[in-house]
């Protein structure tokens, strides 16, 4: 048996294995037939190894989502649900079209969020690689200069020999305590409570925050509609949430009311107790919803309006963060050409007699 663990499945690849399944069993071609045309048509070894494992299951008279919750940490509970019920009521070709395009939309709304935070990083990298070249190598090459004056040199051009001259002497021990750092920041993050923190942490972010919020709810409020929808029990669909979603935070509380909700509590009454995660229009929503019976489309009627607000922040958020990203680097540059412009024309009024 492959080992889940060393498998890995992009978006995309899983956006390609439902829909080409989907096309298959529609047109009439036995699923064990289908999914071995997949495996001869596919290159990647990951998909491979997947396919080996789910045909010899199928041979053995096993159902697809049986098999395929072996790798429940690829596939995730959402599409592995989808499929059993697909094939619990005869529409496996329906239900696989239908995982396709919510993959889609989760892909689609992943490269939004990232996307809109590649550019204050570029900024950021561009503003340190400036000020890092400024320091390590034009400023050495002028401090023979400012060492060899008699006058008192300002404050700020001694907090720039300081940095360099640590740079210089320890740049290698610098690099490996960044890298070491990184990497124990990087394990602690598999720590519940540190991931837990961390987390929330991001969510309380001005600006950023309100986005991975939105992009949360987003995720939420469509798996949870989608799944109740599909006429799945409300406490399971709401542990199949929790377990799709990435924010610890959130996958917590859902566990939560996953609990609440086999005492008989009521999802809005949940969401009302946590006003940091939930926004107070996501349960009086909610709360609609539940008393009119409606509450899988009030659900996908929320996921839309958050993926609208995901569109909004996304491209908000560039016109925001501009002006504070310039004035971060402006200080930064700047402090650096004062500290070497400065003592440059105490010089030249030294010279003139």
């Amino acid at each position: 048996m492959s080992n889940p663990s060393f498998l890995y499945l992009s978006i995309k690849d899983q956006i390609l294995f439902a829909k080409r399944l989907a096309i298959l069993i529609k047109a009439g071609t036995p699923i064990l037939t289908s999914l071995q045309l997949l495996n001869k048509q596919n290159r990647s070894r990951s998909i491979r190894n997947i396919l080996k494992e789910v045909i010899a299951d199928v041979e053995n008279g096993s159902f697809l989502s049986v098999s395929l919750k072996k790798f429940r940490k690829i596939f995730g509970d959402f599409a592995v649900n989808i499929i059993e019920i697909g094939e619990v009521s005869g529409t496996l070709p329906e239900n696989l079209n239908y995982l396709a395009e919510e993959l889609k939309k989760k892909q689609a709304l992943r490269r939004k969020v990232v996307g809109a935070l590649i550019y204050p990083g570029i900024i950021i990298l561009a503003t340190l690689g400036i000020t890092l070249l400024l320091t390590v190598y034009v400023f050495p090459r002028i401090l023979p200069i400012f060492e060899s004056v008699s006058f008192d040199l300002p404050w700020t051009t001694k907090a720039l020999i300081f940095v360099s001259d640590t740079v210089n002497n320890h740049g290698i021990k610098i690099l490996i305590g960044l890298a070491a750092a990184s990497v124990v920041f990087w394990l602690s993050l598999r720590v519940e409570k540190v991931r837990l923190w961390w987390d929330r942490f991001l969510i309380a972010i001005p600006v950023l925050g309100t986005l991975l919020q939105c992009y949360h709810m987003a995720n939420l409020c469509r798996t949870l509609g989608l799944l109740l929808k599909s006429e799945i029990l409300i406490v399971r669909a709401a542990t199949i949430t929790a377990n799709t979603s990435t924010n610890m935070a959130y996958r917590r509380e859902l566990h939560r009311l996953s609990e609440g909700l086999t005492r008989g509590g009521k999802i809005s009454t949940h969401f009302e107790k946590s006003r940091r995660l939930f926004p107070d229009i996501l349960t009086q929503m909610v709360s609609v919803g539940e008393a009119t019976g409606n509450l899988s489309q009030t659900l996908l009627f929320l996921s839309d309006m958050y993926e609208g607000e995901v569109d909004e922040q996304t491209k908000n958020l560039s016109t925001v963060l501009e002006p504070i990203l310039m004035v971060f680097m402006g200080i930064i540059v700047g402090f650096v050409a004062i500290s070497i412009i400065t003592p440059i024309y105490e010089i030249t009024q030294h010279l003139n007699p």
